[in-house]
């Protein structure tokens, strides 16, 4: 009897240890990165999604696009989300990241605003026009600036154009680098800027309406979703990605930004 009472107890108990075990398994915990606006507002959809498959998102908010992949790195987050393909290789050029792209998410097509004109038609020689300061975002608005007629760069300047690769100006705009992020606010202080789109959200810009010129949605700027590269394998990534590809984010995506904000998958 004390022996079969004693076989019980150990199976029992080996039983809840495996239990246990999966239980920690399947409620696995992530942090990802996100900046505000659209960027966090689909995230709250990923982490409803996500949580059915027993995967927990603690969603971090960031305010700049430089901090989301410092904290990626440094192991204080395990993925973000807000940032297109250009500008994390930029990032893992200059300060040696070892970040990777494990799936592409939205598209938010740039998009030029102005409080002064109604056109870009209407920009006055000497006309001050706001773009972000980093190299890809701001390679990016020179070359909708470009795609607009409004100046013209080296042919081989590429994605990483910057105002030193202009060789034709007719207007002598005057190009004013600033925090992306920032740029919404500029606008009483400028004829004109070029703002990524979820920082034009977030201001209450709404780019279908208000954007003066828009950029192509058909581009190399999709948005993806980032991870360091030791983690590729890790069982959190492939559901962080269902997730996030799921038809009720597209759903979510698809009604809720009136086509300001494009889904890549």
């Amino acid at each position: 009897m004390q022996r079969r009472f004693i076989l019980k107890l150990v199976a029992a108990l080996g039983a809840a240890s495996l239990f246990a075990a999966h239980a920690a398994r399947a409620e696995e915990t992530i942090k990802v990165g996100v900046t505000g606006g659209p960027h966090a507002q689909i995230m709250e959809v990923v982490k409803t999604v996500a949580a059915k498959n027993g995967l927990n998102i603690k969603i971090v908010e960031f305010s700049d696009y430089v901090q989301p992949n410092a904290a990626l790195a440094g192991g204080d987050l395990d993925a973000n989300s807000y940032q297109h393909d250009p500008y994390l290789q930029a990032q893992v050029k200059d300060r040696g990241y070892k970040l990777i792209r494990v799936a592409d998410t939205v598209t938010y097509p740039m998009g030029i605003y102005s409080k002064k004109l109604k056109k870009l038609a209407d920009l006055q020689p000497g006309a001050k026009i706001a773009v972000p300061n980093d190299p890809t975002n701001g390679g990016r608005a020179l070359l909708l600036l470009q795609k607009q007629g409004l100046l013209k760069l080296r042919a081989e300047a590429g994605l990483k154009a910057t105002p030193l690769d202009i060789v034709d100006n007719p207007k002598k705009l005057k190009i004013v680098e600033l925090d992306a992020a920032q740029i919404p606010r500029s606008l009483n202080d400028v004829d004109a800027a070029a703002i990524n789109t979820n920082f034009a959200m977030e201001a209450g810009l709404k780019p279908k309406q208000d954007a003066i010129a828009i950029e192509d949605p058909q581009g190399p700027y999709v948005n993806i979703i980032a991870i360091r590269e030791a983690d590729r394998n890790k069982p959190w990534v492939a559901k962080l990605v269902a997730a996030y590809h799921s038809p009720e984010v597209k759903q979510f995506v698809e009604g809720k930004f009136g086509g300001a904000v494009i889904t890549a998958w």
